[in-house]
């Protein structure tokens, strides 16, 4: 094997290994989970320490705050792990039961729509909290925040839209066809 080869045998071990670097950001969000479940227990004690005293509104609203907070744990966890399995390596043996069945169908393009699709839901709830304490709400806000929401939705559908246009010519192109 010539010094060239070597060379570039050394380069893609490391670029490869490199991969390893992302490791620390997917630890970085499993404890914003954590964060995020703290904040969770929070809301919770709040319900039940006001939960007679509270407005039937003020309850619903910490309810979609509760929801709100479950929807991005769920969206940072779903990162953390397809992340993880596409682009660092394979988070546990397929014999393992508690193994999610979605995690080794998720590929990038997959994963986009997922997230794309969590934040419209996010967004539909921020939406609402919104129009649940519309009293309290300035027009200005009211149009920002629906405002928003479209963008989220129409950037969804967008999304979607690409994907489907590039999965249709990558079988065209897959089939031979040009």
């Amino acid at each position: 094997m010539g010094l060239r080869q070597r060379i570039e045998l050394l380069v893609q071990r490391v670029l490869f290994a490199s991969r390893w670097l992302l490791a620390p950001f997917y630890v970085a969000l499993a404890f914003c989970v954590f964060v995020l479940m703290l904040k969770a227990g929070q809301h919770i004690l709040h319900l039940v320490r006001d939960a007679v005293s509270s407005s039937e509104s003020s309850v619903v609203l910490d309810t979609l705050s509760l929801i709100d907070l479950t929807l991005t744990s769920s969206l940072v966890v779903l990162v953390i792990f397809s992340g993880f399995e596409n682009f660092v390596s394979q988070v546990a043996d397929d014999s393992d039961p508690s193994r999610p069945a979605w995690l080794t169908k998720i590929d990038f393009g997959g994963l986009k729509l997922k997230l794309m699709s969590s934040i419209v839901a996010i967004s539909a709830i921020q939406t609402l909290r919104v129009f649940m304490d519309l009293a309290n709400q300035s027009e200005r806000n009211v149009a920002w925040t629906v405002g928003i929401h479209l963008t989220f939705v129409l950037s969804a559908v967008l999304l979607a839209l690409t994907d489907r246009i590039s999965a249709r010519a990558s079988v065209k192109t897959d089939d031979g066809e040009h």
